[in-house]
């Protein structure tokens, strides 16, 4: 897996394996704009990785991030991102990977998923690559310290009602339908899933590729 930050400011990937998957690179870093970072996946590996920015760390890895913080450290270790932060989610399978970028816990950074040297599959690109920031309704905004919208909760997190978590009653499929909010997110993000129960062809599946994972993939 390669991680490439297009974005204009640094980025600080979280990487979070599935239960039992090894921690890589110590579940975090920082990625400087325009730089890349490659990372071996063992075989069957799963997990997800987000960025954080806004970061600011002392010599000991100490410190806090504006968004997607993991408990104040550089290093992850294993802990997820505090939402709302965008999550490209990865698994590696013996016929087939799975991939998807998520915007079940909220968006913070544009994130997209690109397979190449793969081996056979669909291998289509996944991701949300608009900013969603710039057209996050009022009550899902989370403001910066200047008062512009650094992160976008997701519809379940702001207002934790069963309706929009896709829980109790609405813990199936059949009955956890689009609501205004998740159609904002999938209009603005097609290829990424918007709610617990969004469409699944949302998911990508590949065989043996590689993925390059861009954070902002709209800059140039």
């Amino acid at each position: 897996m390669v991680l490439l930050n297009k974005c204009e400011h640094p980025v600080w990937p979280g990487i979070q394996p599935s239960a039992g998957r090894p921690v890589l690179a110590r579940g975090g870093f920082k990625l400087n704009p325009y730089k890349a970072f490659a990372l071996d996946l063992p075989d069957g590996w799963s997990g997800r990785v987000w960025g954080r920015h806004g970061c600011s760390f002392d010599a000991a890895g100490k410190g806090r991030c504006a968004t997607g913080d993991c408990g104040g450290t550089l290093y992850c270790n294993g802990a997820g991102g505090a939402p709302p932060a965008t999550l490209a989610e990865i698994t590696l399978g013996q016929e087939q990977d799975f991939y998807d970028v998520s915007l079940v816990d909220g968006y913070n950074l544009a994130i997209g998923i690109t397979p190449f040297k793969a081996a056979s599959g669909k291998c289509a690109p996944a991701g949300c690559i608009s900013d969603l920031n710039a057209m996050c309704p009022a009550g899902l905004q989370v403001k910066g310290a200047r008062g512009s919208i650094v992160a976008c909760k997701s519809a379940c997190s702001a207002f934790n009602s069963p309706r929009y978590c896709c829980t109790g009653t609405f813990g199936t499929p059949q009955a956890c339908k689009p609501t205004a909010y998740s159609k904002i997110f999938k209009a603005a993000c097609p290829r990424a899933y918007s709610y617990a129960y969004d469409d699944p062809t949302s998911i990508a599946t590949c065989t043996k590729g590689n993925y390059l994972v861009t954070f902002c993939p709209h800059h140039h």
